[in-house]
């Protein structure tokens, strides 16, 4: 887990849209130099090789050695599951560089979500798309979430090893009280004796 200044620093790195394209590149290739990146994105090499350097900063991508020779060097996306803690304390600065990532994710994810159901029916039965509800304490919701994260990670293949016929898919996982719910008082249930 990052330290928050770390955390901190990484939403300024992944506030820059170049650098989140690159990381979409890599998600999608795998491997890739500042050239075949450059071409692709419509930038020089230069400035995609810049871009590359600071995201092996974060642990984000890495190189290649035994593919880069001499001044061409490869990288490849790196697996990483980020994880803001309640309450971290951030400057004016840092918090308007996280709300904008975070604005740029929900920007993304309503676009993926009107996709899933635009595109339901003639998926192939690839789309999946579950609403539902229970009611949990605190720690029951930690658990849970560190399950889910536990199961995401077992089907989760490099860009070397996926299995024919993979894809890359997207998956989001939100968790929240729903201030919108009935709840009737219910009397506690007993366990059966």
């Amino acid at each position: 887990m990052l330290s928050g200044a770390e955390l901190k620093t990484l939403y300024k790195t992944l506030n820059n849209p170049l650098r989140r394209a690159i990381l979409d590149y890599l998600g999608q290739h795998g491997e890739a130099n500042s050239t075949s990146v450059a071409k692709a994105l419509g930038e020089s090499t230069g400035t995609t090789s810049y871009h590359l350097r600071k995201l092996a900063e974060f642990k984000l991508i890495a190189e290649i050695p035994e593919r880069s020779t001499g001044r061409e060097r490869w990288w490849r996306g790196l697996p990483k599951s980020l994880y803001t803690p309640p309450g971290l304390e951030m400057t004016d600065e840092e918090r308007v560089a996280a709300m904008k990532l975070g604005a740029m994710k929900l920007s993304h994810d309503s676009g993926l979500l009107i996709r899933a159901y635009t595109e339901y029916d003639s998926s192939d039965n690839w789309i999946k798309i579950s609403r539902g509800g229970t009611v949990m304490t605190k720690e029951e919701v930690q658990q849970f979430y560190a399950e889910y994260e536990t199961l995401l990670w077992k089907y989760t293949h490099g860009p070397g090893d996926r299995p024919v016929g993979a894809r890359q898919l997207a998956i989001r996982l939100v968790v929240l009280p729903d201030e919108d719910e009935f709840s009737p008082t219910l009397p506690d249930r007993k366990p059966e004796e």
